[in-house]
């Protein structure tokens, strides 16, 4: 059988490739490179659309729902920890895109977001992995789980767009190249 978690898990592993490369950038920043701007809107982007409305969506709209149905405790419980810490990263989202979008890169503030970003979602994405996930596992029986695999994928193509994944991947495969 084939658990829906295995998609998020494959989702994480991308979005910690992208943190990493955030964090190279950040490097850079930090040592005075300015020139960075664009890459760090690319960034910023990847983060919102990837990270946020494509992963989370799916989280939120899909998987936790369906965790809520079979017993997994939202208030006070794992899943309304995760949605907390979802919104604590569109915070530090939105604290990189204020920071990058003015005349001149805002670089304390760019740091502070990013960092902040980079240290909350792999705890929040070891947390899922290691706790939450494999809770939904045994709790989601497997015809659910088909259904919730399905819904995924009409996810993807209608609130992301076809090609969306492939060019997101593409640009982070070309930043890693850029960003070593």
């Amino acid at each position: 059988m084939k658990y829906a978690s295995v998609d998020l898990i494959n989702e994480h592993e991308g979005i910690l490739h992208g943190l990493s490369i955030l964090e190279k950038m950040a490097i850079l920043v930090a040592s005075g490179s300015s020139d960075l701007k664009p890459d760090l809107f690319a960034m910023v982007d990847f983060l919102k659309l990837f990270a946020d409305k494509c992963h989370h969506g799916k989280e939120e709209g899909i998987l936790f729902p369906a965790m809520e149905k079979y017993g997994i405790q939202k208030e006070g419980g794992p899943i309304g920890q995760m949605l907390a810490e979802h919104e604590k990263g569109r915070e530090f989202i939105r604290g990189m895109a204020d920071a990058i979008g003015r005349d001149e890169l805002d670089k304390e503030n760019f740091l502070l977001h990013a960092k902040g970003y980079i240290d909350l979602l792999r705890a929040h994405i070891n947390k899922e992995n290691a706790i939450l996930f494999p809770m939904g596992d045994r709790a989601i029986p497997e015809t659910e789980q088909a259904a919730i695999l399905e819904a995924f994928e009409t996810h993807e193509r209608t609130v992301m767009g076809p090609g969306t994944h492939e060019k997101l991947h593409a640009m982070l495969d070309e930043f890693a190249t850029k960003y070593p």
